[in-house]
């Protein structure tokens, strides 16, 4: 997809999503990090562009939930794409700001807060520049909602190596319906 849009020149929306899994059984491993009664979730990554949404794309891993978004975004390799794609623009939410940090003009967050005390044309220009860009964002958001509408997705009551495969099955379906409206 980052080969597409640079290719295109379309630029990439990227965001992340988790869906709440149930904890182990009784006696079973893995049990003790689920007793401190938090949700406990699975982490998943969609793509956007303008004509499709891409969210199997990431579907392979299942990550904790509690793993930081571009925590996420390097340990599944997605940072590399943006070596290998220096004409790549994706447009992300503020949990990638070490990507911003590391590929700036390429991965493009939202603009920092003005300082308290900053002049009021600042504070009109960040106001509407963040606008803009959630305005881009909004795209990602709802393809990502849309997936977790469907009941099995909700709350997530099966075998957590299976969550994968059918998050995978759902965001194609969806995908593909999309693409035919």
């Amino acid at each position: 997809m980052f080969a597409y849009a640079q290719a295109e020149g379309i630029e990439l929306r990227l965001d992340a999503t988790e869906i709440q899994v149930r904890r182990p059984a009784a006696g079973r491993g893995g049990r003790r990090a689920f007793v401190s009664g938090k949700k406990k979730t699975g982490h998943h990554e969609g793509h956007r562009d303008r004509r499709r949404t891409w969210p199997h794309a990431m579907a392979d891993a299942l990550r904790p939930g509690r793993m930081h978004d571009a925590t996420a975004a390097c340990s599944e390799g997605t940072a590399d794409y943006f070596q290998h794609f220096p004409d790549a623009e994706v447009l992300l939410d503020d949990g990638y700001l070490g990507l911003r940090r590391d590929h700036p003009g390429q991965a493009i967050t939202p603009p920092r807060k003005p300082r308290p005390g900053a002049l009021p044309g600042r504070v009109e220009h960040w106001e509407r520049d963040r606008h803009g860009h959630s305005s881009d964002r909004i795209t990602v958001e709802h393809a990502l909602a849309e997936h977790k509408r469907w009941k099995q997705l909700m709350h997530w009551t099966h075998r957590r190596d299976r969550l994968p495969d059918t998050y995978r099955a759902i965001a194609s379906l969806v995908s593909d319906h999309t693409a035919m409206t």
